[in-house]
């Protein structure tokens, strides 16, 4: 789809670079920054994690960056001072990186965002940030597994014992009575 004529050079290279990032990422989430110095917006970007990028941009370039990728359902988030995250990692992680960071900061409001395309409200993105992160849930799930194979193992091994105690009992019987 061509862009208007009106947009310039460089702002249909930005529409081209925020669609690509909002179809490659595997989450965005929307925030309004008003009232955050620049020093206050680089202690943020380093809180998200290293799978995050948190990127000001004009609403109208955003707005239709977005529809471009096929999320138009976020257009009523385009409104004040907008920046996104864009997530390709953890999306825990950065989730929980602006929760903390807009409790301490009242000037950060998160407005929603998309997961894997599906519209994110803020608060799914707060019970989102709430749950551990991907590698404390897999060192959890193969806890589990350990657990339940040494336990398969258990009652697999406990009827072949059973057997040979028995089959010992038996021979000690008959040793007895054949004597």
């Amino acid at each position: 789809m061509a862009e208007r004529e009106e947009y310039p050079a460089d702002k249909q290279a930005a529409i081209a670079e925020l669609s690509d990032s909002f179809s490659k990422s595997s989450a965005a989430v929307l925030t309004e920054y008003r009232g955050l110095s620049v020093d206050e917006l680089q202690q943020l970007r380093r809180s998200l994690g290293e799978g995050a990028r948190y990127r000001v941009a004009k609403n109208t370039l955003a707005k239709r960056a977005a529809n471009r990728a096929g999320l138009t359902e976020l257009d009523d988030l385009f409104v004040g001072p907008t920046a996104i995250t864009f997530i390709d990692g953890d999306p825990v992680e950065a989730a929980k990186g602006l929760r903390e960071f807009s409790k301490e900061h009242q000037a950060l409001v998160i407005k929603g965002g998309v997961m894997e395309g599906e519209t994110l409200s803020v608060d799914q993105i707060n019970r989102l940030a709430e749950l551990e992160s991907r590698e404390v849930l897999l060192s959890k799930l193969a806890a589990a597994l350990k657990a339940n194979a040494q336990q398969t193992a258990a009652v697999l091994d406990a009827p072949v014992t059973k057997m040979a105690r028995l089959a010992a009992a038996l021979q000690d019987k008959k040793s007895a009575d054949g004597e």
